[in-house]
């Protein structure tokens, strides 16, 4: 796939952002989404629990998003780790380990190089976020206690959705799961 040069202006410049984010498999999406509800601060987030790839794409470009997603997709789920709890400073995420989704995140990456925003050209760190927008010290406290019961577990994760940002909750703009063929 090859991106225009200057397909991509700045913000607001056209269509509403496309967010990327990595589907993760129904049991592991209710574990993490427990411990967001619990731990978040009321009134802070508007969608759920999730792993986000790319933070901001071109809207425009949703059709060439979704064809280079379709056609870097691997041949089924990603086995990947829910590995260990990471202190974010006004809260806090769990990492995860996935060097198959570390690879497919660079190679779109690459792809749509010209696109990026400098928050989505930052060294891809897979993680779900539990708590984020706290108190510094609450979030501390809750990071600690937290941690102090976390055991790893393995996640599958089974597609990558795509969304519109339209200043709120994400709109669903469309899925490619991992099935193969």
């Amino acid at each position: 796939m090859s991106v225009p040069a200057g397909y991509y202006g700045p913000p607001g410049s056209g269509a509403d952002p496309v967010v990327v984010t990595a589907r993760l498999d129904p049991q592991a999406t209710a574990r993490f989404q427990a411990w967001r509800d619990a731990l978040f601060p009321p009134g802070r987030t508007q969608v759920a629990a999730h792993l986000t790839l790319f933070h901001r794409l071109p809207g425009e470009a949703l059709p060439a998003i979704a064809a280079a997603v379709a056609e870097r997709a691997p041949a089924g789920q990603i086995n990947a780790l829910a590995a260990s709890p990471r202190f974010l400073g006004r809260g806090f995420a769990v990492d995860i380990e996935a060097p198959a989704l570390v690879a497919l995140h660079t190679g779109l990456a690459r792809a749509w190089s010209p696109w990026l925003t400098p928050q989505d050209r930052q060294r891809f760190h897979p993680h779900v976020t539990l708590q984020n927008k706290a108190d510094p010290a609450a979030a501390r406290k809750a990071f600690a206690a937290f941690s102090a019961n976390f055991v790893p577990f393995a996640i599958r994760i089974e597609a990558i959705d795509l969304f519109v940002y339209r200043g709120g909750p994400w709109e669903p703009a469309g899925t490619v799961p991992f099935t193969g063929g």
